[in-house]
């Protein structure tokens, strides 16, 4: 007898404010915790914003001065890693609530419809090799076993975790055309040099969500097999609004300080 397919919930891509985005994939992953089925959605930014990983302490000062002059806007993640330029990529938010529990299976199981999504358009990605790094502001200056690169060692996709009672919340953010003049405003970095991809945003989404059709009906561990097409609910927004000032970054709280957030490890 097969697998049974189990039903994933498709939430409708949207542009939100970053403090908004967080909140739901929080909200998501309580709701999955408390007995509801895993989620898959992507989003955009409404503007170039800044996520700072949950407990990232490296907080440049000249990012506030990019906050005050309308460049960008930042926000804290609850999941871990460092910080990720939210312009010019494609962010998803994977709430499993019963990966494997060794966190090096759970990247591999929860980024293979990603790995294989790439491959089937001639862009065939591996994950990194390298060790994370504290030292680095941004989470596209190393490329560790969470993250899938190139061949050639350019970094295409980003990930980063929150586990809470077993349930998991994996963020990935997916660079499609990084602007070099804004990454280097921010990082003092050039971004990572990537083949072009075939597809546009809208094209790309679409690709990978039937990837992860394909590759999550056919794996013996995976979220679901079936995606069901389910956008949040007046209710829920009610409720996510609630935790939205709590991914907000002011100035008023230091260069090297963060928000207090009573949430569980993230990594």
């Amino acid at each position: 007898m097969g697998r049974t397919a189990v039903p994933v919930r498709w939430i409708p891509p949207c542009e939100l404010d970053g403090a908004w985005q967080m909140a739901i994939d929080e909200a998501l992953l309580d709701a999955v915790r408390s007995g509801g089925g895993p989620v898959l959605r992507f989003y955009g930014w409404q503007c170039p914003t800044l996520s700072l990983g949950f407990h990232q302490r490296l907080i440049d000062p000249h990012w506030f001065t990019l906050v005050r002059s309308g460049t960008m806007e930042l926000v804290r993640r609850p999941s871990g890693g460092r910080a990720v330029l939210h312009a010019g990529e494609l962010t998803y938010a994977l709430i499993w609530p019963d990966p494997p529990l060794r966190r090096q299976e759970a990247y591999v199981a929860a980024c293979e419809w990603l790995r294989l999504g790439f491959a089937a358009l001639g862009l065939p990605l591996q994950f990194g090799q390298q060790s994370s790094s504290l030292d680095r502001a941004s989470c596209f200056a190393t490329s560790t076993a969470a993250d899938l690169i190139h061949p050639q060692g350019g970094k295409r996709i980003g990930s980063a975790q929150l586990w809470r009672q077993g349930a998991l919340l994996q963020h990935g953010s997916i660079l499609l055309e990084p602007p070099p003049a804004l990454w280097h405003a921010v990082f003092n970095l050039a971004p990572p040099q990537l083949p072009t991809l075939p597809l546009d945003r809208a094209g790309l989404m679409g690709h990978l969500r039937d990837w992860a059709l394909s590759a999550w009906s056919q794996a013996e561990r995976a979220p679901g097999g079936v995606l069901v097409e389910q956008p949040l609910s007046a209710v829920e927004l009610e409720r996510i609004a609630e935790r939205v000032p709590r991914y907000r970054v002011e100035e008023s709280m230091g260069a090297a300080t963060s928000p207090v957030l009573t949430m569980p490890r993230a990594t």
